[in-house]
């Protein structure tokens, strides 16, 4: 059985994703149709109305944004252990998409909390720890245009990557280790799901259509920066 590590060449991964992605780019248009109809097709929550709507954009964004830093991180942690060609192209490549799905879920989370809390923001421990995962992507980011020098830029970018897993735990436990305003896990949770059948069908496939859209523009993004490497290395060396 051939090693996953072995899509760690540039070749084998262009090939890979050139196929992958137009089933991903199929997948996610699917399931973004099917979840936005369901949702605009669902009732008004008995306590928060047609404000409940926001929450098929917010709680998806909020899930990619993790998954994305869990991945950015995992990546990092690949390049400085194995060295992997890609593993630092993945994770710079994965800082932009996971801070766009922050951003997406700090805002639509700011809209919900307005009618539902009385304020945009308040300073509960989970809007704290999310709006940190925000800067984390930034400060990542940030290492990599600050330092010259790629190879020590992907170094130090990894390591604050991999400082910065410690939030993810918190962001998840958040509302168990402190009072907040947010609810409990009322999905993956002992004894199943609280939310009724008619908001969690939209809700998973709007999970699935924000993922699947992580995925596709992930791949874009990693294809994109080995192209621009390839081009670097050809100008460098043209006589």
């Amino acid at each position: 059985m051939a090693s996953i590590f072995e899509f760690a060449n540039p070749k084998r991964f262009m090939a890979l994703s050139g196929k992958i992605l137009p089933w991903l780019a199929m997948v996610s248009a699917i399931a973004f149709a099917a979840g936005l109809y369901l949702a605009f097709a669902a009732p008004p929550d008995y306590q928060q109305g047609a404000t409940v709507k926001i929450m098929f954009i917010h709680v998806p964004a909020a899930w990619v944004a993790m998954m994305a830093y869990g991945l950015m991180a995992l990546c990092s942690l690949i390049a400085l252990v194995n060295r992997h060609p890609l593993a630092d192209v993945a994770a710079k490549s994965a800082a932009p998409l996971g801070a766009l799905f922050t951003a997406l879920a700090l805002i639509t989370g700011s809209l919900w909390g307005k009618p539902m809390w009385g304020a945009y923001w308040v300073w509960d421990a989970r809007l704290t720890s999310f709006l940190l995962l925000l800067f984390l992507y930034l400060g990542y980011m940030a290492l990599w245009n600050a330092i010259e020098d790629e190879t020590r830029a992907a170094r130090a970018a990894s390591i604050l990557a991999l400082v910065g897993v410690v939030n993810l735990p918190i962001i998840e436990f958040s509302v168990d280790w402190w009072n907040t305003l947010h609810q409990g896990e009322s999905i993956v949770r002992m004894g199943g799901p609280l939310i009724a059948g008619v908001f969690l069908w939209p809700l998973g496939l709007m999970a699935l259509g924000y993922s699947t859209l992580f995925f596709a523009l992930w791949m874009l993004r990693i294809r994109t920066e080995i192209l621009e490497r390839r081009a670097r290395s050809l100008m460098l060396g043209a006589p």
